[in-house]
């Protein structure tokens, strides 16, 4: 938790209640301890959907498809949303949640690695979700951005990795350390890439907003690994 757990809690008081499909979803999830985004996370991708209207998103990293589930509610009409996910057991899970909330017209679920559906895919989306593996998405980066339209947003969902993103590499756990080295090389790239205008928001596991500049060079602007902190 990075933000005041009495104050989380108020905020989670007071959200307009889902509708009675979504919330057994979710307590499906919680049940079976499949991460899902956080409720927080989940008001602030409704209030974007609906203020960016976009009619294409790509989510990477399906998991059971509560999320993409739940942002198809705000979607224009002729909204699509194709999603990547390669955990065999989750994708039969997905497309049953697809199948029984009507939503499988609307939701495309591609299955595979993301790092070769990525390299594949030659759409332009409005709009990219990005929750998958965290040590990833530094690898991912590259090819979204190439899919990305220009104006489009790039929502990083878990960027603090509870908090252990501020933290010296020493200080975390040493099995953890190549994806918190990770992690902070892609948020510094974010930050100082010349495609992208980011903000990182310190909202549920930490929220990274950007939106892709017109009039830019193209280049995959990312920061080389050598281990150092920032």
């Amino acid at each position: 938790m990075i933000t005041d757990e009495r104050m989380t809690s108020f905020l989670h008081s007071i959200y307009r209640e889902d509708d009675e499909m979504i919330r057994t979803i979710e307590q499906e999830a919680r049940e079976e301890e499949v991460p899902i985004v956080r409720a927080e996370t989940k008001e602030l991708l409704k209030v974007l959907i609906l203020n960016q209207r976009p009619k294409r998103i790509l989510e990477v990293g399906t998991a059971i498809g509560f999320s993409a589930i739940y942002m198809s509610q705000y979607l224009p009409k002729d909204g699509l949303i194709d999603t990547i996910e390669k955990y065999e057991p989750r994708i039969q899970v997905a497309k049953r949640n697809f199948e029984r909330t009507g939503t499988a017209e609307r939701i495309r679920l591609l299955e595979g690695d993301a790092t070769e559906i990525l390299k594949e895919l030659n759409d332009s989306y409005d709009m990219i979700f990005m929750d998958a593996a965290k040590g990833q998405y530094i690898h991912f980066l590259p090819d979204v951005l190439r899919l990305l339209a220009t104006g489009g947003m790039l929502i990083s969902d878990n960027v603090m990795q509870d908090g252990d993103v501020l933290e010296s590499r020493y200080a975390v756990e040493k099995r953890n350390r190549t994806i918190h080295t990770r992690m902070r090389d892609y948020i510094y790239t974010l930050t100082h890439h010349d495609q992208l205008e980011t903000v990182v928001l310190p909202l549920g596991d930490g929220v990274a907003l950007s939106t892709k500049l017109s009039g830019t060079e193209e280049s995959d602007g990312i920061r080389q690994d050598d281990g150092s902190d920032l």
